[in-house]
């Protein structure tokens, strides 16, 4: 059993962060990170456990084919496999995915573990990774007081 992370990996996290830069109206349903308790129970041995794994949600509608990622992510360096569409890649090989979750509506990615802090751009083909602005609310207004 792979010991339960308090956090996702730098790496895990910029999977979705870059995502939602490259596609900011995609569907994030099926997104994930660190395991729930079910998960963890099903798949004791899952690299969600770990930290070292991301599900990123399916959204062709807005951008995001994960049929595309898929094939495109095997020549990642810091993918140690990934699994979608009933399919598994590891190592260069693509067979059937046995397990419970066939991954229909979501692309897991396993990340080696030498490769937990790279947060380089993992949709390179997109280009440079967009700037995200960050939203500052402006402040509200002072009262004003009342004599």
């Amino acid at each position: 059993m792979i010991p339960l992370a308090k956090k996702a990996t730098p790496a895990a996290i910029a999977v979705l962060k870059q995502a939602t830069a490259f596609w900011p109206k995609r569907n994030k349903t099926a997104d994930g990170l660190l395991p729930s308790a079910a998960h963890q129970k099903q798949n004791p041995n899952s690299d969600h456990n770990s930290g070292f794994a991301v599900d990123l949600t399916t959204d062709p509608a807005n951008g995001v084919d994960c049929k595309d990622i898929y094939k495109r992510l095997q020549a990642d360096p810091r993918v140690k496999y990934l699994i979608h569409a009933g399919r598994i890649w590891q190592d260069g090989h693509e067979h059937d995915y046995t397990g419970p979750n066939k991954h229909f509506h979501h692309l897991h990615i396993s990340i080696k573990p030498d490769c937990g802090d790279d947060t380089s751009n993992w949709f390179s083909w997109m280009g440079e990774v967009p700037k995200v602005k960050t939203l500052i609310p402006k402040p509200l207004p002072k009262k004003k007081e009342s004599k």
